[in-house]
């Protein structure tokens, strides 16, 4: 007679979703980004607060969906219980491959973060390469240790994480600098509202992330609760940091030099308290990509895990440890993740890899559509109040607007992508049991 599996345990805490959801938005992006708003001066705040509005309103529709359900896999189970199976699947598939490509992406920005420190390893392809797939193993390790473990791990490296960009936010807003604000000159080819279109499809790509406190649902102490409360929470305590850490930023450096800068965050810690401080930047810096790193590791573990037990993802995926791990799924992440770190620091593969990263970049937009309705749709859910109702609306024309700032090629080359995975579906559908 074959052993149950372990149920997975409840482990994570308020703390420790809030931290899922902080340190997986606040990755390496954050760290560049003012260098990419340089250019467009007060704008890029106006675009920050249009991002951080939609998010909120995203925020609301996942926390909403959580205390109806708060089942493991988050925007794969809200999309399968209102849209049926086969979207569930194809969000669920997406979703994974996005993830895995994320896991692969911050293992490389870890290394490079970790160039003032060990340049002769970070220089050199072979070596940086087996450092990144070392980086993404100790951290499958860790998540295979337990959830606990995980959430403790997250909890640290986002208090870490936040330091620098807190530290240059804060003390460059007590050197204000009205001019860095200014609204850009469009010039004849261009118009103001053309330019904030463009800052806001730069900024929104900073809050993709704010779902992933509902993906491991199973391992939350009292999930109806804990899940929205942590999802909101985290999504704003974000932006705040985002904003304010823009601000003191394009107050430090002057825009000029902000606009080439490869580490914005690095000058401005050097104009407010000098050489050595660019150092705490880079460590930072390399922290952020650890922790997020840490976060996404989850994420690819809970989310096959929940698609199997639900009979569309093969078998093998949520099979669990003693611990409650489903040590599989995480390992075939893992797995994946090498190969495309292997793919990125091969020569003539380089932009095989960033082609792959663009493709999955849709698969991670694709379910904010789907739950945003999915509160319409939902089986047994109470009638939605006007405010309700508003929020779905908003969160739909959000998530709208971020396939829009994709651009054309992410999205054709990203649905075949996620069209890619029928085969699949077809085969599990095959096997399953009618329910």
């Amino acid at each position: 007679m074959s052993t149950p599996p372990a149920a997975p345990p409840r482990v994570l805490g308020f703390w420790s979703a809030v931290a899922i959801v902080m340190g997986n938005m606040i990755g390496s992006g954050v760290f560049l980004l003012p260098s990419s708003l340089a250019a467009y001066g007060g704008l890029s705040l106006a675009a920050w607060l249009v991002s951080a509005g939609g998010a909120v309103m995203l925020a609301l529709v996942l926390a909403r969906l959580a205390r109806w359900l708060p089942a493991a896999g988050g925007l794969y189970a809200y999309t399968r219980e209102a849209f049926g199976p086969a979207l569930g699947f194809l969000v669920g598939w997406g979703y994974w491959l996005s993830s895995v490509a994320t896991l692969a992406a911050l293992a490389v920005a870890f290394v490079g973060y970790l160039d003032p420190f060990i340049p002769a390893i970070v220089r050199a392809p072979a070596s940086a390469a087996m450092l990144a797939v070392a980086a993404i193993w100790v951290l499958v390790g860790v998540n295979v240790l337990g959830v606990r473990a995980a959430g403790r791990t997250q909890i640290v490296t986002v208090a870490l994480k936040i330091l620098p960009l807190a530290l240059v936010g804060i003390g460059g807003l007590f050197f204000f600098e009205p001019s860095s604000f200014l609204l850009p000159d469009p010039g004849p080819d261009a118009s103001l509202p053309g330019l904030l279109v463009a800052a806001v499809t730069l900024t929104l790509w900073a809050f993709l992330g704010l779902e992933c406190a509902t993906i491991p649902a199973d391992n939350v102490t009292d999930p109806e609760r804990t899940i929205p409360r942590a999802t909101v929470v985290g999504t704003i305590a974000t932006a705040l940091i985002y904003i304010v850490a823009t601000m003191g930023v394009m107050s430090l450096v002057p825009g000029a030099t902000l606009e080439t800068s490869t580490a914005p965050f690095a000058d401005g810690a050097r104009a407010l308290l000098g050489p050595g401080a660019a150092q705490l930047v880079a460590v930072g810096a390399a922290v952020s990509c650890f922790g997020a790193l840490n976060g996404w590791t989850l994420v690819t573990g809970q989310l096959p895990a929940a698609a199997a037990a639900d009979g569309l993802f093969p078998a093998w995926f949520g099979r669990r440890s003693s611990r409650g791990v489903p040590v599989w799924s995480m390992a075939a992440a893992g797995m994946l993740a090498s190969l495309l770190v292997a793919l990125n620091y091969s020569r003539t593969l380089v932009e095989l890899f960033t082609f792959i990263i663009l493709l999955s970049t849709l698969s991670t937009l694709v379910p904010y559509v789907f739950c945003s309705l999915a509160v319409w749709l939902m089986p047994g859910r109470p009638r939605l109040q006007a405010g309700a109702a508003t929020t779905s609306i908003a969160a739909f024309a959000y998530s709208m607007f971020a396939i829009y700032g994709a651009g054309a090629e992410t999205v054709f080359y990203g649905f075949l992508l996620i069209l890619g995975g029928l085969p699949i579906y077809a085969a599990m559908a095959r096997t399953r049991p009618a329910r």
